[in-house]
C-alpha cells in the first residue's frame, strides 16, 4: 500500500504538529521576553495574568493532556502511520528551500518590485532565541493565519456570502495572506515597514496557504518553521 499523507486526517496533524509546539511552549521559558508576535495566548498568559514559571508548566502540562486524550478519542476512527513522518518532512523542506526562490522571481520578474530581506529584533537574538521562534513561527502563525482566518474566511464567503468555491479560497487567500504580513510590522518585534519586506511576506503568506489547503495543515506548519530555520539560523 503506497504511503500517503492525507491532509484531512486530523489525527495525523496532531500528532505531527503537537512535538513543535512542546518543544516551543517549553522553549519560550528560555527566550523571555521574547516571544512570537502571533503567539497572542502565551503573551496573555505572561504578559497580563502575570503567570509564574511553575504556573506556566503546569498550563503546558494540561494542554499536553488535552491533546493525549484528543489522540485517544481520534485513534476510535484514525490511525497514525509513524513512517509518515519522513515523507512529511521532506516534502515540506523541499517547500521551504524553493519557496525563496519562487517568490524573489514573481517579485523582481512579474511584479518589479525589489525584494527584501526580513531583519527586525529577532534576527538579533542568540541561535536559540532564533530557534525557538522559528518553531513558534511554524505552530501559531499557521493555526491563527491559515487553519483560523483563512479557514474562517473561506467558510464565510462560501457558506454565508454564497460565493463561487474558487473565489472564496481566493479570498481566503488574500486575506490571510495580508494579516501575515501586517502581523509582522508591530512592534516591538515587528520590522519597520518597507515594500519589498511586505510584499514578500504577503506572497510568503500565499505559499503557506497554497501549501496549506492544497497539503494540510502539518505540512504548512513544517513548511513554515524549517523555512524560518534556515533563514534565521543558516543565511
Amino acid at each position: 500500500m503506497k504511503l500517503r499523507y492525507d491532509p484531512k486526517d486530523l489525527l495525523t496533524s496532531l500528532v505531527l504538529v503537537f512535538p513543535l509546539f512542546l518543544v516551543y511552549q517549553v522553549g519560550v521559558l528560555f527566550t523571555l521576553p521574547v516571544l512570537n508576535g502571533a503567539d497572542f495566548l502565551t503573551v496573555f498568559l505572561f504578559h497580563n495574568l502575570g503567570l509564574t514559571t511553575g504556573a506556566y508548566l503546569a498550563y503546558t502540562a494540561v494542554v499536553a493532556i488535552a491533546f493525549a486524550v484528543a489522540v485517544a478519542l481520534l485513534r476510535r476512527k484514525q490511525k497514525f502511520n509513524p513512517r509518515l513522518i519522513v515523507p512529511v518532512l521532506i516534502e515540506s523542506a523541499i517547500y521551504a528551500l524553493t519557496m525563496g526562490s519562487l517568490i524573489v522571481f514573481v517579485m523582481t520578474r512579474v511584479l518589479h518590485v525589489s525584494p527584501r530581506l526580513a531583519g527586525g529584533m529577532i534576527a538579533s537574538q542568540g541561535l536559540g532565541t532564533r530557534f525557538v521562534m522559528s518553531l513558534g513561527a511554524g505552530v501559531w502563525e499557521e493555526t491563527i493565519f491559515r487553519l483560523g482566518i483563512m479557514t474562517g474566511v473561506v467558510v464565510l464567503l462560501e457558506k454565508v456570502m454564497g460565493l463561487g468555491r474558487w473565489v472564496a479560497i481566493a479570498g481566503g487567500l488574500l486575506v490571510s495572506s495580508l494579516l501575515f504580513s501586517a502581523m509582522h510590522h508591530i512592534p516591538p518585534y515587528g520590522d519597520p515597514l518597507q515594500l519589498g519586506v511586505f510584499v514578500f511576506r504577503v506572497l510568503a503568506g500565499c505559499f503557506f496557504g497554497l501549501v496549506y489547503w492544497t497539503r494540510g495543515f502539518a505540512i504548512a506548519v513544517y513548511t513554515h518553521a524549517l523555512y524560518d530555520i534556515y533563514v534565521l539560523l543558516l543565511r
